[in-house]
């Protein structure tokens, strides 16, 4: 690959520091979000990436997301939860319990404030994805009976 692409791994000290990280996101957030430009790119993947600081109530289990942005490679994050801890990896997941998949646009509106989650396809054990889509969602959570609204795949 050129340039050779180098992958990090945090230290345990920094992992603990993700639940600080995901608190600062969501303050962040809620204080600074503005829609997005047409001439921006977005990076819905920073908000996946966050997931370990953000989904500390998730039940055991795996989700896949997928970002199918228009025009780029499609990308895929592994989120998997147990009692001791939520990982990440960017690849996709072997036989998760539920997949969710959007367009880059969905997924901006879906993580948007007062957004909805209606032009995502959720598969799999839709309990798990909705709960892990209201931890994500850095504003207001959805489960407010939006979600039920999803599509199924």
């Amino acid at each position: 690959e050129v340039p050779p692409r180098v992958e990090y791994e945090l230290t345990g000290r920094a992992k603990e520091l993700m639940p600080i990280l995901g608190e600062l996101a969501r303050w962040g957030y809620e204080w600074a979000w503005t829609a997005p430009r047409t001439s921006e790119r977005v990076d819905v993947g920073a908000i996946f990436r966050l997931a370990p600081g953000l989904l500390q109530d998730l039940d055991d289990g795996s989700v896949e997301f997928t970002i199918d942005p228009d025009g780029e490679d499609t990308v895929h994050y592994a989120v998997s939860a147990s009692r001791e801890q939520v990982t990440v990896e960017e690849h996709r997941a072997e036989e998760p319990d539920a997949r969710v998949s959007g367009t880059t646009a969905a997924w901006v509106a879906a993580f948007s404030p007062g957004g909805g989650v209606r032009d995502l396809e959720i598969s799999g054990d839709k309990r798990l994805a909705r709960r892990a889509l209201d931890g994500l969602a850095l504003g207001a959570s959805r489960s407010n009976g939006e979600a039920a609204g999803t599509r199924a795949a």
